[in-house]
């Protein structure tokens, strides 16, 4: 009778163990990203993916401004990251989120113009006297310009408000406009096709990047996993090699 039940025990622990091994894990994480963090979100997704045999990663990148619309209006994910704390605060203020966001790293603007500045672009006055680019104000990268603007005591007269800082270098990688403002880890990511020009007036206007969980996650833990890494070593060795600042 022992053996028997002995038996029994025995082969129901290798249905367990043979079940286990043999459902790997199928989650789907949806990340919305600024599409200033493009670079090593793409990394952090494949390096979670390799931690994490089974789940599949999918990024969407776009202002920030746009993305937290798109999750107003319904749009399902698991994870957001802004390019700023405003945005993440507003986010919160929408009921959004699933936990208290993380700061995960922080971004400088810089002046973005074409290889070996052409215009010969010194500083951010410079930028009265050619076509410039910036970000629409409701972006976080535009959200900036009033205080550099109260800073270097110049008035910048745009041809053009774009709704992300990729959309800005892209007028001026396509030559129809001279410069614009974007964050150094764009420069960083596109090198060869602009040159950076710093102005000390930036460091006034400094944001920080958050990441947070969304209150609607299919996936709460996986998510919450998905945080951790990036504001773990591995997140912030990635980071810190695109050109962003400790948070």
């Amino acid at each position: 009778m022992i053996t028997a039940v002995v038996r029994i025990a025995v082969c129901a622990l290798l249905i367990v163990i043979s079940g286990c091994a043999s459902t790997p894990r199928s989650d789907r994480l949806l990340v919305f990203a600024a599409a200033s963090l493009k670079t090593p979100f793409a990394e952090i997704g494949d390096r979670f993916t390799a931690a994490n045999p089974g789940t599949v990663v999918e990024l969407s990148f776009a202002g920030s401004t746009d993305l937290l619309t798109q999750l107003t209006q319904g749009a399902e994910a698991d994870v957001y990251a802004s390019a700023d704390t405003p945005t993440m605060d507003r986010a919160a203020a929408a009921g959004l989120l699933g936990g208290e966001p993380v700061a995960l790293a922080t971004n400088t603007l810089t002046i973005a113009v074409a290889p070996g500045n052409p215009k010969a672009i010194k500083s951010f006055q410079d930028l009265r006297a050619v076509s410039v680019v910036i970000c629409a104000p409701q972006v976080p990268c535009g959200a900036a310009l009033p205080r550099l603007q109260r800073e270097t005591g110049v008035d910048l007269a745009p041809v053009s408000e774009e709704s992300s800082v990729a959309d800005v270098l892209n007028r001026v990688t396509s030559t129809t406009a001279d410069a614009g403002l974007v964050y150094v880890t764009d420069t960083l990511a596109a090198t060869g096709d602009v040159t950076a020009v710093a102005f000390p007036e930036a460091a006034s206007a400094v944001n920080t990047c958050q990441i947070a969980t969304l209150r609607e996650s299919r996936h709460a833990a996986l998510a919450t996993e998905f945080v951790k890494f990036m504001t773990g070593p591995v997140g912030q060795e990635a980071l810190a090699s695109a050109g962003f600042g400790s948070p």
